[in-house]
């Protein structure tokens, strides 16, 4: 099955070829098509932003795209930065960590509950499919590790107490909120067994 990942997202597409080994499919990504325009996320929630991205890159593919739309939601900050993550501080990952270690200052680790979550869609252009899931954790005082993206480096996984980004790739696919959301819509999908 040919699938596109509506994604330029060096760290989304290598997670999702790690997860979809042993599955019968051919993925493509933003990455293999020079110049394309992405799709402007509107949406106010991840599930909105998600299905615009995969019934807009199905009908320019004109096959099966899949879309994820992801982020931290912290509970201090009522829920930010949410939606806007990626643009949070305006720059880029380290950026966004700062901020976000600099909002958290002083707030003690019951105080720093958050969660990553995960909206995938998967459209044809017609019908889609929408999953969503996602991983309760807490902030860490400091940023750790080199592996993983985003806010890897301090999101400490609930029962863990390495980040995100000091886990090996295979611990971290077996809790991420984006493998939790593979994987349910895999379930669901017969094809894709």
């Amino acid at each position: 099955m040919k699938l596109f990942f509506a994604t330029a997202n060096a760290g989304k597409l290598r997670e999702l070829r790690e997860l979809s080994q042993g599955l019968p499919l051919e993925i493509a990504s933003l990455g293999d098509r020079p110049g394309a325009a992405q799709v402007d996320e509107t949406g106010d929630s991840f599930a909105a932003n998600a299905i615009l991205k995969a019934e807009a890159w199905a009908r320019r593919e004109g096959g099966w795209a899949l879309a994820d739309d992801s982020g931290l939601c912290v509970d201090a900050l009522g829920g930010g930065p949410g939606v806007r993550r990626a643009r949070w501080s305006g720059a880029g990952d380290a950026g966004n960590n700062a901020r976000l270690l600099r909002e958290l200052a002083g707030q003690p680790p019951e105080r720093r509950g958050a969660e990553y979550r995960c909206a995938l869609a998967l459209s044809d252009g017609k019908d889609s499919y929408l999953v969503e899931a996602l991983c309760r954790g807490r902030i860490a005082a400091a940023p750790r590790g080199s592996g993983g993206f985003g806010y890897d480096p301090v999101f400490l996984p609930e029962g863990s107490v390495r980040s995100a980004a000091e886990l090996e790739p295979e611990e971290k696919n077996r809790m991420s909120h984006r493998a939790q959301a593979l994987l349910s819509l895999m379930t669901r999908l017969p094809a894709w067994q």
